[in-house]
């Protein structure tokens, strides 16, 4: 496995931090994919940087970057998690690789988990080539409310924009998780919850801490991935929890906004809820993992031979 290396991306005035995982057994350019963990979770030993591998492994290059205000990332005050800023980090992330020399800007995919898997479909929408997509238990509603007329367009415009145009709405600081929800609400609620974040983010070096805001924009239309859904123009890959337990992760609702998308499109389901693909070695892990470092090659490898 060759190491990762450390980089710094500049987004929109702030350094956001990652690590590229260069391919294995192919020759420059590569193909590559470009990551960020769900929610406040960080790049370094918490699981996504597994995939990472995993998918260098399999001859994708993969850059995971913490977002502004995470783990490593530049930003203050500390914490702050915005699916708006969130958008602008992935996009630096795509011109940071279709930039550099060692990847073929061609084959450039992205990957989001659980909020970030939201971000993803809108930016890979928004961008127009991002050559395939890989989302897990994606945040795309509690509610199926199909395409919405003109927010894709609108989406675009207010992200080439300067977002700083837009009121805060700020939330916290708040614990992440916490399981007395009387004396300590937290931003996230199920217990599930508490006992992976606990159990991954304490591990020595993540740079995650329990604490952050939840920042939103008082944009003109949300950042939509419903709307953006039937534009995704790429080979598409979602896994779906049945039994997700996160507000926002309605299983019902992400088959619904999965049928919108046009072919070609894969559908991989996982048995143990919002969690379970993240606990390393897990059955749901095991399958998530095979299944996204395959779908990748196919598309981003294979389909250039």
């Amino acid at each position: 496995m060759s190491e990762a290396i450390p980089v710094e991306v500049e987004s929109n005035g702030t350094i956001v931090r990652g690590w590229l995982y260069p391919a294995e057994g192919g020759s420059a350019p590569t193909p590559a994919v470009a990551m960020i963990h769900g929610f406040s979770a960080t790049a370094q030993g918490m699981v996504a940087d597994r995939y990472a591998a995993a998918f260098a492994e399999a001859g994708v290059a993969a850059l995971l970057a913490d977002p502004r205000t995470i783990g490593r990332s530049d930003g203050e005050p500390r914490g702050q998690i915005c699916e708006w800023w969130q958008a602008q980090d992935y996009l630096a992330l795509l011109r940071h690789l279709r930039s550099n020399a060692a990847i073929d800007p061609t084959r450039v995919g992205l990957w989001g988990d659980s909020m970030t898997g939201r971000v993803a479909a809108v930016v890979a929408a928004v961008d127009g080539d991002v050559a395939a997509l890989v989302v897990q238990t994606p945040v795309w509603g509690d509610e199926f409310e199909g395409e919405q007329a003109g927010r894709r367009i609108a989406i675009t415009q207010i992200l080439a924009g300067d977002l700083g145009d837009y009121e805060l709405d700020v939330s916290g600081p708040l614990p992440v998780v916490s399981l007395d929800q009387i004396h300590a609400p937290s931003l996230l609620l199920p217990p599930t919850a508490y006992r992976w974040f606990l159990e991954h983010g304490a591990r020595f070096g993540t740079a995650w801490m329990n604490a952050g805001y939840r920042v939103s924009l008082q944009t003109p239309v949300p950042l939509d991935p419903q709307s953006c859904a039937p534009h995704l123009t790429m080979p598409v890959l979602a896994v779906i929890a049945e039994e997700d337990e996160m507000p926002g992760s309605d299983a019902d609702v992400a088959r619904a906004v999965f049928e919108t998308i046009p072919e070609p499109k894969e559908l991989v389901s996982v048995a143990n809820g919002h969690f379970g693909l993240l606990w390393e070695g897990s059955p749901d892990y095991q399958r998530s993992i095979g299944a996204q470092a395959a779908f990748l090659r196919r598309h981003l490898v294979d389909a250039s031979a």
